[in-house]
């Protein structure tokens, strides 16, 4: 059997000690007088099983992404997968979501239909002791998942580690306000362990503590930016109380008496002009006695606003995309690493059984791996076929890592054959219903479906329920409803059933066609069939013909698969899709922003907002409150008094219109203060999580614009059942590692120790 080449020339590769991949971890040392054509030893067959499975989860490491600094003993490494697996991952992250989720029950209770001050009623309050049995179970599964990590990858690299550190010393302290919290009957006022819960969410997700990194290095470029716009904003300010502070009477300066009446006033004031959320309020007043006061306004906006807000998205664009890329190129490293390492212990195996200096791997070992890794399916055929090109030889370190560039393919899923007719009339018809131009034909059926609703919902807008006549409606409801009937039997007949459901908007499509079926039949069992006169939607709240109309505008959803036929609208509609795959760590940030928000915002300003007096009377409200103010505007229902009223508060405040009602109400009702959490809240989720949401579109739009013609079929070619995936945006940048680097990272690992 011919040797295989090295992966670089000139370059050796490195040999694991002993006949397993494991020196005092059960595997011997290399027996220079052992024959290797002689006769397995008692103890072959559990050694080179070890090495099996050491491969198997080198490699299930590598699709994960996963570090491969671990024990690699045998019970090790069934603790390890057993860890690793579907179920105790998916009790994991039930866990997260429970404990997170406990902030809607706990005291102050979000269980109310409405979180108006004026309305609310008060809220179920759980028993002691209900909660915090749910999360001392909760606690239990993190003590259980931190000491298997942390046995897992040994004490020296639990040292290391200081994610791991961190989350002992979160569950240390979540168990000791736990403690206190039973101690004091469940009356106290804070618990901390609601601000750590958070943590618990993060160190669980690689992508989040990689873009959690990334975050922390972009900051200081962000600085610079701030300090500008910091400057910008304090000139601006004591321009402005120069300009606007020289009349004392409030009658003729209202300029000064609304907005420039002190400092705090005058930098809030312009801080909320900024982001344009009091644009031209502000500036009406002065406007008003002079013209010239505009330009003061507009400057500020336009350097402010302008210029250094998009210069700030620049920056960390630039800066978020370097440091993203770096990540990235880590992730990459991982899955070398984890590939390269599954190579050099089956190499042993194999040098083990045939000659010492072997390199190289039996496909029908590597295929004895690959049956035990857990992968997905499709991809595992892929690699099974591509190993099958290999027969009869040693596969070498470079065809080994060829082969797992299958785990960067994503399947196209392949419809079933349409079936064969064999008369030619139903050829001709097979052929007719299953083209393209068909499906043209329903989608423009189902346009006018939904021009006829609307016409008739603009015709009777004004008209009383008693006055309206539905009979022209219900006909042409019948008929449409008939039409899809039709439409979906023929594309069976076309494509067969498999073939049918095989398309995910033909299942769209025939649920949609049966339920209006459904709707439609009890229509006309209650109310008969449409007639002159024909009123059914006089009867009930909302009845079965209000039903049908608005499933009916669901039709509106057909028309999504002419997106692929043209191509800005797909590529747009792909980038949308590919965000929403990418924005997994993204939006699990912003959860964690938000929970920790609100639960200091509930610590600060719960029961702050009071219910008017009078709160029967919205007249006595509303003549009594200035106009734009809280109480003016009947903006009641934002407040901080429960977790879920919190967590609307802040996204009202996220999007910064009006967000100037919610600095003066809480001003006025709390602390001059507590503007700071207002402003910091702010910069966390409008100037920066926002500025990072805007950066990853624009890169990964960029990148598909800019390969857009790479991904045109080459006529004639055979086109493989399955497309590049969107995972790794950068993979054509990213930079190969080395032999040297793979090696070098190979002889540092702290459970596996190998030789030349």
């Amino acid at each position: 059997m011919e040797e295989s080449e090295p992966l670089l020339s000139g370059a050796r590769s490195p040999r694991v000690s002993g006949s397993g991949p494991l020196d005092g971890l059960g595997g011997r040392g290399p027996d220079p007088g052992r024959s290797y054509g002689a006769p397995a030893e008692p103890g072959a067959n559990a050694c080179r099983d070890l090495c099996i499975n050491q491969a198997v989860v080198f490699i299930e490491d590598a699709i994960q992404y996963r570090s491969i600094n671990h024990r690699m003993d045998s019970m090790s490494l069934a603790l390890y997968r057993w860890h690793y697996s579907r179920i105790c991952q998916g009790v994991l992250s039930f866990t997260i979501f429970l404990i997170l989720s406990l902030a809607f029950v706990e005291t102050p209770s979000s269980l109310t239909i409405t979180s108006d001050v004026r309305y609310r009623r008060a809220p179920w309050e759980p028993p002691c002791g209900l909660t915090e049995s749910i999360e001392a179970l909760c606690f239990l599964v993190f003590m259980a998942d931190v000491s298997v990590k942390s046995y897992l990858i040994g004490w020296r690299e639990f040292l290391k580690n200081r994610w791991l550190l961190a989350y002992i010393v979160a569950l240390v302290v979540s168990l000791t306000d736990w403690t206190v919290s039973l101690s004091f009957g469940c009356r106290e006022t804070v618990r901390v362990r609601r601000l750590v819960r958070p943590f618990f969410l993060l160190q669980n997700s690689s992508m989040m503590k990689k873009t959690l990194k990334c975050i922390k290095r972009t900051l200081p470029e962000m600085a610079s930016v701030a300090l500008l716009l910091f400057v910008h904003l304090c000139l601006f300010t004591m321009l402005g109380m120069l300009l606007f502070m020289r009349e004392k009477d409030d009658q003729t300066d209202q300029e000064r008496r609304l907005y420039f009446q002190n400092l705090p006033e005058s930098l809030t004031s312009l801080l909320v002009l900024l982001t344009t959320a009091n644009n031209p309020d502000v500036m009406i007043p002065a406007y008003s006695k002079n013209r010239a006061y505009s330009i003061f306004f507009i400057v500020f906006t336009v350097i402010g606003s302008l210029f250094l807000m998009n210069l700030l998205t620049a920056i960390i664009y630039n800066q978020f995309r370097g440091y993203l890329m770096e990540s990235i190129q880590s992730s990459l490293f991982r899955r070398r690493l984890g590939i390269r390492a599954a190579f050099e212990v089956l190499c042993s195996l194999e040098g083990a059984e045939i000659h010492p200096l072997v390199v190289g791997v039996k496909p029908e070992t590597f295929l004895q791996v690959i049956q035990k890794v857990k992968m997905n399916l499709y991809c595992k055929e892929a690699i099974i076929q591509t190993v099958g090109s290999h027969a009869g030889g040693l596969m070498s370190a470079d065809q080994f890592q060829s082969v797992f560039d299958e785990l960067d393919k994503d399947a196209i899923k392949e419809h079933p054959p349409r079936p064969e007719y064999h008369s030619a009339i139903l050829q001709r018809a097979q052929s007719i219903f299953g083209h393209r131009y068909f499906d043209y034909l329903g989608n423009l059926v189902a346009f006018g479906n939904i021009v006829s609703i609307c016409v008739f919902l603009v015709i009777d807008a004004d008209k009383l329920p008693s006055e309206r006549d539905d009979f022209i409606l219900g006909v042409l409801n019948c008929f449409f409803i008939l039409y899809y009937m039709l439409e979906m039997l023929l594309k069976v007949f076309a494509l067969g059933l498999k073939g049918y459901v095989s398309f995910c908007s033909n299942v769209f499509d025939g649920i949609l066609t049966v339920i209006l079926l459904v709707l439609e039949i009890s229509t006309l069992a209650a109310y008969r069939f449409p007639h002159p006169g024909w009123k059914p939607e006089m009867l009930g709240l909302l009845s079965l013909w209000d039903m049908a109309r608005l499933v009916n505008m669901f039709i509106v959803f057909r028309f999504l698969r002419i997106i692929p036929n043209m191509k800005l609208m797909s590529l747009v509609a792909g980038t949308l899709l590919d965000l929403i795959r990418n924005m997994r760590a993204f939006a699990g940030i912003l959860v964690v922003v938000y929970y920790v928000f609100a639960i200091v915002g509930i610590g600060l300003f719960q029961g702050a907002i009071e219910s008017p007096p009078g709160n029967n009377s919205l007249v006595y409200a509303n003549s009594s409150a200035p106009c734009g103010t809280f109480e003016q505007l009947e903006y009641w229902p934002n407040n901080f008094d429960d977790f879920a009223a919190a967590l609307v508060t802040l996204w009202d405040i996220m999007v910064v219109n009006n967000w100037q009602v919610f600095l003066d109400v809480y001003t006025r009702y709390s602390s001059p203060w507590s503007k700071l959490y207002f402003v910091a809240w702010w910069l966390v989720s409008s100037v920066v999580w926002m500025n990072l949401f805007v950066a990853l579109i624009l890169e990964n739009f960029i990148h598909k614009w800019d390969r857009r013609g790479q991904q045109q079929p080459v006529p004639g070619a055979c086109q493989a059942p399955y497309q590049m995936t969107v995972e790794l945006m950068f993979r054509d940048v990213l930079q190969e590692p080395t032999e040297e680097e793979l090696v070098e990272k190979l002889m540092r690992h702290p459970h596996l120790h190998l030789w030349r």
